[in-house]
């Protein structure tokens, strides 16, 4: 897989941000392909983190305006609706979790929505980072300087985790190890967002929505 990606890319600094930055791969392959390519920890680190951090721009800017456009079109109207009902719904969940001891209602403070889009994006589990934090981010409502500061730190955690991890595989084991968790990582990917497509289909549009 590394080998595939070097050939298919042609440089292994390129080949970095540009992993980064596709969804459900991330921050996580970026790195376990810097360090397969021989980068050391801070390199492998600085190019994935930048790569996956750029994703948030245009995900804060352009998701609630691509979306409304779709909306308006006839042939992707209903697919727009269920994936704003799907980032609705998962915002929700972040929120749920951060429920004030001794309130029964959620609390819609700004710190507790921060806190909850950190922790979101700070554990490197799949179907978290960058992407999907910064669209729980938008449809929080949280402020562009409120929003950049828990994903950008958020993801910064979950890099020295992976790459933490990825120093301890090549301490125990040969370095092509790297690259068959590389192949996991991107056939996850693919389980996932198959997964995803049909949750989203399925999803039965809000009665507001309606």
């Amino acid at each position: 897989m590394t080998e595939f990606i070097r050939n298919l890319i042609g440089s292994d600094l390129w080949a970095t941000l540009i992993m980064s930055f596709v969804p459900l791969i991330e921050l996580k392959g970026g790195i376990v392909f810097a360090r397969g390519v021989g980068f050391d920890f801070l390199t492998a680190l600085g190019l994935s983190y930048v790569g996956s951090t750029a994703v948030f721009f245009p995900i804060y800017f352009l998701l609630r305006p691509i979306l409304e456009l779709l909306k308006k079109i006839k042939w992707f109207n209903k697919i727009a609706v269920k994936v704003e009902e799907y980032f609705k719904g998962k915002a929700d969940e972040t929120m749920e979790k951060h429920v004030i001891e001794g309130d029964n209602k959620k609390s819609s403070d700004t710190f507790l929505k921060q806190l909850g889009v950190f922790i979101f994006v700070a554990i490197p589990l799949p179907m978290t980072g960058v992407w999907t934090g910064t669209a729980i981010a938008v449809f929080l409502n949280l402020k562009f300087k409120d929003a950049v500061l828990p994903v950008v730190l958020g993801n910064l955690v979950a890099g020295l985790i992976i790459s933490a991890l990825a120093a301890l595989c090549l301490a125990v084991w040969t370095i092509e190890v790297l690259d068959y968790i590389l192949y996991g990582l991107f056939a996850l990917a693919i389980i996932l967002l198959i997964f995803t497509v049909i949750k989203i289909a399925k999803k039965k549009p809000s009665k507001e929505e309606k």
